[in-house]
Formats: C-alpha cells, sequence, structure tokens
C-alpha cells in the first residue's frame, strides 16, 4: 500500500473523520519548533513529529540571528534571553572590503546575533512545551494521504508504524523533507558550492569582530566569533569542491583555506568539532497543497553567504502560525492560507538571488567576476539607497508583503517597535493577537463607534507615546509585526478597516 498523495490537493472527501489533532508538525528544527510554540501559544492542538532522538545536537550550522528574526523573537519574549548567549556584530564585511554596517538598522536590534543554532532550539523548545505542545522524537514521516476533512499521516517509531491524523500537516523537516517528498513537489535549483569545510576554532591572532567574507581565486573563506573563544570558520577550495559531505576533514586543509582566503589562519586551533556540508539553491514552487504546507528548509535552501537560510525558515513560521491558529479558531475562511504562499514565496526568492550574488561575488576568479564584485563594492559603499536595500535584505528589516491596489503606503511593510503607553508595540504583540495602535493625544478608551468590546480575543488597543512617522493616524498591525491597515483615526474608518481582519 502506499503511504504518498501526489500534488493533487484533495481526494476522498468526506472519507475520513476529523482526527485528534488539529496541526501535526513534521520537523523539530527552529522553524518546527517556533511554529509548535505559536499554535500551542494560541490554544491549537499541536504535535510534533521528528526523526531525531531526544537530545539538541551542538553540531551546527547556522550561527546568526539577524535583526528581523531577534525582533520576531522579542515579540515572543525571547530576544534579551538569547542576546545573552552570543556575540553582537555590527558590522559584516564581505569581499574583504565591503563593510554592511548594521549598527545604524532603525530597530531595537541594530546587529547581528552569532550564536549557535542549538541555543535558538533550546529557547523554541522550552516555550512550545511550556505552552503544551507535544513532541514525539524518533518518529519518522513514511508518507500521507488528504482528504476534506483532514490529513493521515504515515509514521514510524519504535513500536512500529501507525498514523496520525490532523486537520493540517507542516513540512518543517529540512533539506531532504520527507512531507515534501510525499506531496511529489519538484525542488528545482541546483548544487552552488560542494565541499565546504567547516569548524569552531580558537585563535591565537583575534581579529576584527565583525564576520568577514573573503575570497582569493581559488578559495574563500568565512570567520564568526561566537564570543565563547570560539569562531565558526569555513573555507572552500576550488581544486577540492568534488568531495562528499562524509569526506573527512583534515584540520591542516582548513587551516590552509583560512589562510589563502585571509592572508592570516589567524593562529587556529583546538577545533571542537569539524565537518564538511554542501550548498544547494533551491525552492518548491508552492508552499501550499491543501491542507499541507512546506516551511524552512523543506521549502527553501539558500546559499551561506550571509547567513539567511535559518532565519528565513524562522519568519515562514511566524507568517504561517497566527494564520492557522485564526483559521481553526473559526476567526478566517481557508483562504486566509493561501496568503502564507503568496507572501513567504516572494521572500524566499529574493533571498535565493541575494546570497547567491553574494557567494558568487565571494568565489570571484576571472577577470569580468572580478571586475563585478568591483563594481557591487563601489555602489554599494557609496550609493545609500542600495546600501540600504542590501542592509535591508540580509537583516530581512526591508522585507514587506504585497498590498492591494490603493492601499495606504503602510499596508504590508514591517511596523517598527513602536512606543506605547505603558510599553512598546512588540511586547503588545506577545499576546499574539492584532494590536490597533492609536495617536498619542486620543481620550482613553476607543473612538466613538468602533466596537472593541465584541474583539477582545483578537484585538489589543494601544496608544502611541511618541510623535513620530503616522502618529496621527491610526494603524492595525498583524501578530507577526506587519501592517494590516492605516488611516483615519475616526471610528467608523477604523470600523471599515480593521472589520476585514478582525471581523
Amino acid at each position: 500500500m502506499s503511504h504518498t498523495s501526489q500534488s493533487s490537493a484533495v481526494d476522498g472527501a468526506g472519507a475520513t473523520p476529523p482526527g485528534p489533532h488539529s496541526v501535526v508538525v513534521a520537523g523539530a528544527g527552529p522553524t518546527g519548533l517556533l511554529l509548535a510554540g505559536d499554535l500551542a501559544a494560541a490554544g491549537v492542538d499541536v504535535v510534533v513529529v521528528e526523526k531525531r532522538p531526544e537530545g539538541i545536537s551542538n553540531l551546527t550550522r547556522a550561527f546568526g540571528v539577524h535583526a528581523r528574526t531577534l525582533e520576531l523573537l522579542d515579540a515572543r519574549g525571547l530576544a534579551d534571553e538569547l542576546v545573552a548567549t552570543g556575540q553582537v556584530i555590527r558590522e559584516l564585511r564581505l569581499f574583504g572590503a565591503i563593510p554592511f554596517d548594521i549598527g545604524a538598522l532603525p530597530s531595537r536590534f541594530p546587529f547581528l546575533l552569532v550564536t549557535p543554532q542549538y541555543e535558538v532550539e533550546k529557547l523554541l523548545l522550552r516555550r512550545a512545551l511550556e505552552n503544551g505542545a507535544v513532541i514525539r522524537y524518533g518518529t519518522e514521516v513514511l508518507g500521507l494521504s488528504q482528504d476534506d476533512g483532514g490529513v493521515t499521516v504515515s509514521v514510524r517509531d519504535a513500536e512500529g508504524e501507525s498514523t496520525v491524523r490532523a486537520r493540517y500537516l507542516v513540512g518543517a523537516d529540512g533539506t531532504r523533507s520527507a512531507v515534501r517528498q510525499a506531496l511529489g513537489l519538484p525542488f528545482p535549483g541546483k548544487v552552488v558550492i560542494r565541499s565546504v569545510a567547516l569548524a569552531d576554532v580558537k585563535f591565537t591572532e583575534r581579529p576584527s569582530l565583525v564576520v568577514q567574507v573573503h575570497g582569493t581565486g581559488d578559495a574563500f573563506g568565512f570567520i564568526a566569533p561566537f564570543g565563547d573563544g570560539y569562531w565558526r570558520v569555513g573555507g572552500w577550495d576550488r581544486a577540492h569542491r568534488g568531495e562528499p559531505d562524509d569526506s573527512p576533514v583534515a584540520f591542516e586543509e582548513l587551516r590552509s583555506l583560512i589562510e589563502r582566503a585571509f592572508g592570516s589562519d589567524f593562529g587556529m586551533h583546538d577545533p571542537r568539532w569539524i565537518s564538511r556540508f554542501h550548498s544547494d539553491e533551491r525552492q518548491v514552487p508552492r508552499y501550499r497543497v491543501g491542507r499541507v504546507l512546506l516551511a524552512g528548509d523543506s521549502a527553501h535552501q539558500h546559499s551561506p553567504a550571509g547567513g539567511q537560510g535559518m532565519n528565513t525558515g524562522l519568519q515562514d513560521a511566524v507568517n504561517l502560525g497566527w494564520k492557522l491558529a485564526a483559521v481553526l479558531g473559526g476567526r478566517a475562511s481557508d483562504a486566509l492560507l493561501d496568503t502564507y504562499h503568496s507572501e513567504r514565496h516572494p521572500i524566499g526568492r529574493a533571498v535565493l538571488r541575494s546570497s547567491g550574488l553574494n557567494l558568487r561575488l565571494a568565489m570571484a576568479h576571472n577577470p569580468l567576476e572580478i571586475a563585478l564584485r568591483t563594481v557591487r563594492k563601489l555602489v554599494v559603499t557609496h550609493v545609500r539607497p542600495v546600501t540600504r536595500q542590501a542592509v535591508g535584505e540580509i537583516t530581512g528589516i526591508g522585507h514587506s508583503y504585497p498590498a492591494a491596489r490603493g492601499a495606504h503606503r503602510l499596508v504590508g511593510r514591517r511596523a517598527p517597535d513602536l512606543e506605547l503607553a505603558g510599553g512598546r508595540l512588540y511586547e503588545a504583540l506577545r499576546e499574539g493577537r492584532f494590536v490597533l495602535v492609536l495617536p498619542p493625544d486620543g481620550e482613553s478608551g476607543a473612538p466613538a463607534g468602533l466596537d472593541i468590546a465584541g474583539r477582545r480575543g483578537r484585538l489589543v488597543l494601544a496608544r502611541r507615546a511618541d510623535g513620530g512617522d503616522g502618529a496621527r493616524e491610526a494603524a492595525l498591525v498583524r501578530p507577526d509585526g506587519y501592517y494590516a491597515w492605516a488611516g483615519a483615526a475616526d471610528g467608523p474608518s477604523i470600523e471599515a478597516g480593521i472589520g476585514p481582519w478582525v471581523g
């Protein structure tokens, strides 16, 4: 009997009654854990199935948490605790000379946090469990089938094969996603770099505290400080690009790569681990197939340049979580889930483009590529709009979602951490609801003609405490920190604007 269903969205309408779970999440990496925590916090019955045994490995490839991701973790009360685990970096330096100054970002977190992926996972795991998510380790997804009522997931654990039933399934199970394969979805793209040697080491010489990516004609490398005495280092040699991932890495090989790329090996010693990996650029054509959705590395893979892979996946989870909760809670129609693809797929494509360009420039070796790198260096360094765009892409601050024709200029854009009477916007977002932000000088309570009492479970009312941009208008901020609506601050205008979002 086949366990798989192909990419047709729904079959066997009404054949199977709804199951015991609202959502099954495949994968207990950062993306799956953040999504599970958001759903559980919203009162959704969620179970996570994870192929790995219980316990978080400290052999981690992701090491950078960008500003936008930190803002979203702040909206969950986790950012400050995570920042304490790593090293704050306010400048990225690509190709030896292009400085990306992120210290001036309009954010509470104007920096890159260098911290191991397992530190992110530990916090997200704790939050998910505290909110009631169930995690089944040692449980492998074998296949799935779906119908009008939900999804039946075939799994195997220590006790044998069985099924798990839920209304929705989210595949956050990584680059070799069993969920994606069960859907029969293609994963078009290519391998962009093979046989990258990776390690955490100590340095005798201390480089500047910036994340650096640099290359020569035949080799490139990157270094990033963890803040605990160890540095993440990676290197690639054009002559050895065919080595398989399981091929052993000699420490001397990596040391030589770093020396060639940077002109010094910085006295590297005492590796706590060392491995080899390859990097693909791929993206699935659809993030949603019926009642099954894909997030994180299951949906997209990026080059390591810029450190955006884990961050993009976490932001997928934030976008999807509140939408699933709204649909399952009867506050929105199933069509809301279509906006997950329409909003996040273009972001994934943009990250593929920007990270891929940075990687290719780092590996430049012929005269044309080197000339292009020189031009890029000059433009990014001296043309301010291009500088802002490049920094916005890398940090996630600059990403926005599509808005309807004629919508207010704020709609779809990231909401900054506005100062509110009694706190900050991202503190108000910790309740997992929409936040209606009103001008600072109005009377207490809601404007006349606006029903707040009937929306208590969906809406937080707040007033600005400053007179900054847009302070004279009202604005509705989505649970994921993006503007849903903005306009005049009178009751009838607000009622018309927020009605489609909060009923």
